[in-house]
C-alpha cells in the first residue's frame, strides 16, 4: 500500500488546486453581500485564479525541470495555503482578488509538476493505473466545487479557503515522507520573457472583456486593453519563434491535429463551466435556495462527469481521439441547449436534463484531451503538450466568464429598459452581484411584486442567453475538432498521459 502514497499526495493538491477553480461559484451572493463589492470584481475573485493557471503552468514546469519536482511542488503548496488563509481574512474585494492572484501561482507551480512527479514515482502498469486515478480526480474536481462550495458556505464562505490549510498540511507531510525527489539532467532555463508577455497579453484581454461587461464595448476602457493584450500576444508570438527553448513552440499549431485538440480544451472549459457563476446566482438571488441547496443543484454534472469517466474511460480511451473529444463536445452543446429552456417561471428542476447531459459530455471528453494532445506531437515535446492543454483549459474558463459577462448584462440590460427600469445598465450591475433581494427590499411595498417579476424575467433572459452562448461554444468546438484532429487512436506509448522526459531521480522512486 506504501507505494500509493505518493500517488495520493499528488492528487491531495491536484485535487485542491483544480476545485478551487468552481468552489467560489455558489459562496459569491455572500461575498457580495460582506464584501459589498460589483459584479467585475465579483468575476475577478474567480477570473484572476483561473488565469494565473493558465499564464504560469508552462513556465513554473521548466522551474520545476530545474530545480526539481519535489521541491517546486512543496513551495507550491506552502504558497496555495498562505494564499488561502490570505483569502480567507480578506476584509475587501481587492484584497481578495489579490489572493486569489497569489493562489493561482501556487496552484500553478503545483500544476506544473504533477505530471512529471507521477511519470518518476511509478512504472509499467503502475504508471498507467496512477496516471488513470489521476485523470478522475482532475475531471471531478471542477464538477464537485459548487456542491463542497455550497456546504461550506452555510458556515461562511471564508471557510472555502480555509478548508485548504489543513488539507495542504497532510500533502506536504505525505510529499516530505513518500515523494522522492527528481529534476531534469541539463534542463534549459525558464522563458522569463516568454512567461511575462503570456500574462500581460493573456491578462489585457480578459481585463477588456471584464470592462466591457461593466461599461459596455463603446468604451476604451473595454476595447483598449483587449487591443494591447493582443498585440502583446503577437510580440509573445514573435519571441518564441526565436527563442531556441520556448514555454511553449508555437510551430507545433502548424499540426491541425494540435491545434484541434487545443481549441477543443479552451472552448470546452468555456462551455461546460463558465456560465456556473451566474447559474449559482440566479439560484440563490433568484431562485431563494440556501448556497447548500444551489450546490446540491449541481450533483446531475458532477455525478455524471465523473461517473462517464470511470464507466467509459478504458473503452475511450482506444477510440480515436477525434470522435471521443468531438462527441464528448457536442454533448456539452446539447446540454447547454437544454439548460437554455429556463424562463421566468422557471425553478431549479428545469436545469437537471441539461446538467445531466454537459456532465456526460465533461466525463467522456475531459480524460482524452492530455493522451490525445501527447498524440499529437513528436515525443521530446511531450511534457510542453501537456502543459499547453492545462493553460488551454483555465484560459479557456478565464475568457468564458468574461464574455459571458457582457452576453448575459446585455440582454438583462435590454428586458429591465423595456419593463421601465429608470436605470436598466445599474439595475442590471446589481442584479448580476446576487443583490436581487436588495434591490426588492428597498423598493416601496405596493411595487415589490411587480419588480420581484421583472428581476426574475431579466435574469431568466439573461441566463438564457449564456446558455445558449454556452451550447454554441460547444457545438462549435465539437465540429472543430471532428474536422481538424486526425481519427488515429492515441498510440500506446502515450495512453497513460505520461510526457517522455528523461528525468533523473536523486534516489530510488519509492514503490
Amino acid at each position: 500500500m506504501r507505494k500509493w502514497l505518493p500517488l495520493v499526495a499528488i492528487c491531495t493538491g491536484t485535487f485542491m488546486l483544480l476545485i478551487d477553480v468552481t468552489i467560489v461559484n455558489v459562496a459569491l451572493p455572500e461575498m457580495a453581500t460582506d464584501l459589498q463589492t460589483s459584479f467585475s470584481q465579483l468575476q475577478w475573485v474567480v477570473d484572476v485564479y483561473a488565469l494565473a493557471l493558465a499564464a504560469l503552468v508552462l513556465g513554473a514546469g521548466s522551474l520545476a525541470d530545474l530545480f526539481g519536482r519535489r521541491r517546486l511542488y512543496l513551495i507550491g503548496l506552502v504558497l496555495f495555503a498562505l494564499a488561502s488563509l490570505a483569502s480567507g481574512l480578506a476584509p475587501s474585494a481587492g484584497f481578495l482578488i489579490a489572493a486569489r492572484g497569489l493562489q493561482g501561482i501556487g496552484g500553478a507551480i503545483m500544476f506544473a509538476t504533477t505530471i512529471a512527479l507521477i511519470n518518476t514515482s511509478y512504472e509499467g502498469r503502475d504508471r498507467g493505473t496512477a496516471f488513470g486515478i489521476w485523470g478522475a480526480v482532475v475531471g471531478a474536481s471542477a464538477a464537485l466545487g459548487p456542491i463542497l462550495g455550497g456546504a461550506l458556505t452555510e458556515l461562511s464562505w471564508r471557510w472555502i479557503f480555509f478548508v485548504n490549510l489543513p488539507v495542504t498540511v497532510l500533502a506536504v507531510a505525505l510529499t516530505l515522507t513518500a515523494v522522492h525527489e527528481a529534476r531534469q539532467q541539463n534542463a534549459p532555463r525558464p522563458d522569463v520573457r516568454g512567461i511575462v508577455l503570456f500574462t500581460v497579453g493573456a491578462g489585457a484581454v480578459v481585463f477588456g472583456l471584464v470592462r466591457a461587461a461593466a461599461d459596455g464595448w463603446g468604451q476604451p476602457d473595454a476595447w483598449g486593453p483587449i487591443a494591447g493584450g493582443l498585440v502583446v500576444l503577437a510580440l509573445w508570438i514573435v519571441v518564441e519563434l526565436r527563442r531556441p527553448n520556448p514555454m511553449l513552440d508555437v510551430r507545433l499549431f502548424g499540426s491541425r491535429s494540435f491545434t484541434g485538440i487545443m481549441l477543443g480544451a479552451l472552448l470546452l472549459n468555456g462551455a461546460a463551466f463558465a456560465e456556473l457563476i451566474y447559474t449559482s446566482l440566479w439560484l440563490q438571488s433568484i431562485g431563494g435556495l440556501s448556497p447548500l441547496q444551489a450546490g446540491c443543484v449541481f450533483i446531475p454534472l458532477s455525478a455524471l462527469s465523473f461517473g462517464v469517466a470511470a464507466v467509459a474511460g478504458r473503452f475511450l480511451q482506444t477510440r480515436p481521439p477525434r470522435l471521443v473529444l468531438g462527441g464528448g463536445l457536442l454533448l456539452i452543446g446539447l446540454g447547454g441547449l437544454l439548460l437554455a429552456l429556463v424562463d421566468a417561471e422557471s425553478t431549479w428542476r428545469v436545469l437537471v436534463p441539461g446538467l445531466a447531459v454537459l456532465g456526460a459530455g465533461v466525463g467522456m471528453a475531459n480524460p482524452t484531451l492530455a493522451s490525445a494532445a501527447l498524440a499529437a506531437v513528436p515525443r521530446e515535446r511531450s511534457g510542453m503538450a501537456s502543459g499547453a492543454v492545462n493553460t488551454a483549459r483555465q484560459l479557456g474558463f478565464a475568457l468564458g466568464v468574461a464574455v459571458l459577462g457582457s452576453v448575459f448584462t446585455a440582454q438583462a440590460t435590454s428586458v429591465l429598459r423595456d419593463g421601465g427600469s429608470a436605470d436598466a445598465a445599474g439595475t442590471a450591475s446589481a442584479l448580476t452581484a446576487g443583490q436581487a433581494g436588495q434591490l426588492i427590499g428597498s423598493a416601496p411595498a405596493q411595487d415589490r411584486a411587480g419588480l420581484a417579476d421583472l428581476l426574475g424575467s431579466a435574469y431568466a433572459g439573461g441566463l438564457r442567453d449564456v446558455f445558449l452562448a454556452c451550447g454554441a461554444a460547444g457545438i462549435l468546438g465539437g465540429l472543430l475538432v471532428l474536422w481538424l484532429v486526425r481519427a488515429a487512436a492515441p498510440s500506446g506509448a502515450h495512453q497513460s498521459g505520461a510526457p517522455r522526459e528523461a528525468a533523473q531521480p536523486e534516489s530510488a522512486p519509492a514503490h
